[in-house]
């Protein structure tokens, strides 16, 4: 279905994501990209959070690749995963510009650890950080009873960008859509000649990250 709507519309669709059985019969939290021209991608969660773990039983992946699209490239790190600096870096790495967070949280503290270590994503990478998550109650499934959430688009924290770097905000467990204007060459100029340079300033002769995975 969501294929069919990217092809339609004529757009750029990341579909959050959901449980898939792999054909090992292990089961991963997969998101799926849809591209207007057709191509679909998954991204494996990395780290199941341990309610996962204990209710559906989810193991994590062993891939991070960034994706090439018609807007420029773009990696998705689902929730808990933004959690994790290593991976936005090993995105970034690759060239990503815009990392996409679909989210499940159910309350407001879980919400508030996605979302600050989102922003500090944003900073240390300067780049683009977009965050979606769901609202609202589903009582009949286990370990998905209810949900806190507030979508954002995030942005560094320097001048070219939007004050406090949140280009985009929505009101908290209130279904809507956020919109924002985000163009790779002002991150570009940032990156060069920003006030800081996180990207340029790393000292790789102390430190790196080094991918063991696929």
């Amino acid at each position: 279905m969501m294929r069919e709507l990217s092809l339609r519309y004529k757009i750029n669709i990341v579909a959050g994501s959901t449980p898939v059985r792999e054909p090992d019969g292990t089961i991963r939290n997969m998101a799926h990209v849809f591209l207007r021209d057709g191509q679909v991608f998954t991204q494996p969660k990395i780290h199941p959070t341990p309610n996962e773990a204990f209710w559906w039983n989810v193991r994590g992946g062993n891939r991070v690749s960034a994706i090439e699209t018609d807007c420029g490239t773009i990696g998705v790190l689902i929730c808990y995963d933004a959690e994790f600096p290593e991976l936005t870096r090993h995105l970034v790495d690759q060239g990503a510009q815009i990392v996409f967070v679909p989210f499940c949280t159910d309350e407001r503290q879980s919400y508030l650890r996605v979302r600050y270590c989102c922003q500090a994503r944003a900073v240390e990478n300067q780049v683009y950080v977009v965050m979606s998550g769901n609202v609202g109650n589903l009582p009949n499934v286990p370990n998905m009873e209810i949900q806190y959430g507030q979508s954002c688009i995030l942005t560094p924290c320097d001048f070219p960008f939007a004050r406090d770097g949140i280009a985009a905000d929505t009101e908290p467990n209130v279904e809507t859509v956020a919109f924002a204007d985000l163009r790779p060459e002002v991150l570009i100029m940032a990156r060069n000649s920003g006030t800081v340079k996180n990207l340029q300033d790393r000292r790789h002769d102390l430190y790196s990250v080094t991918w063991r995975g696929e």
